[in-house]
């Protein structure tokens, strides 16, 4: 069984996300997708809260599955058995920051393979802090996020608590 890692902080997960989720598990036997603390980023969503948004998002999706994990990557790659980390590509900048990292991963671990993916046209201008950004201000968020957490994402992001 040929197992892949899709990692990220998924601060929340967006379409964009679920997008390349769903692509790779059309490629793979298996994909893992690990909610992984990033010390570089304060996140808005506790770990147990991004892993459930994935698992409500995902759930129809067979052959995925979510986890948490604190730690280097390569560490839970190889826990895994996995053989490849499927990234998302937005932009240029996205893939300089990716392929420096996999760069990174392959001398921690030359066994394992980084796949990009590159993000469909519709995606591209998608992110988490987008998402955050419009529902902190009241704004819909419901086109960039899974419909199954749209409304729980809204409730916890808009400031004040009420929608303006």
């Amino acid at each position: 069984m040929r197992t892949a890692v899709c990692p990220g902080s998924f601060d929340p997960v967006t379409k964009g996300h679920l997008d390349i989720i769903k692509r790779a598990s059309r490629l793979f036997d298996r994909v893992i997708v690990v909610v992984l603390q990033n010390t570089s980023k304060k996140n808005t969503f506790t770990i147990e809260e991004r892993v459930h948004f994935i698992e409500e998002s995902t759930k129809d999706i067979d052959n995925v599955s979510v986890e948490a994990f604190d730690g280097l990557l390569m560490d839970y790659c190889r826990m895994r058995n996995a053989v490849a980390v499927v990234k998302g590509l937005r932009a240029v900048t996205d893939f300089e920051y990716e392929f420096q990292m996999s760069l990174i991963n392959k001398q921690l671990n030359p066994d394992i393979e980084t796949v990009f993916i590159n993000t469909a046209q519709e995606y591209m201008f998608l992110s988490s802090s987008v998402v955050r950004e419009v529902a902190s201000f009241g704004g819909d968020v419901s086109q960039f996020v899974p419909d199954p957490i749209s409304e729980e994402i809204t409730k916890k992001l808009v400031k004040g608590g009420e929608k303006k």
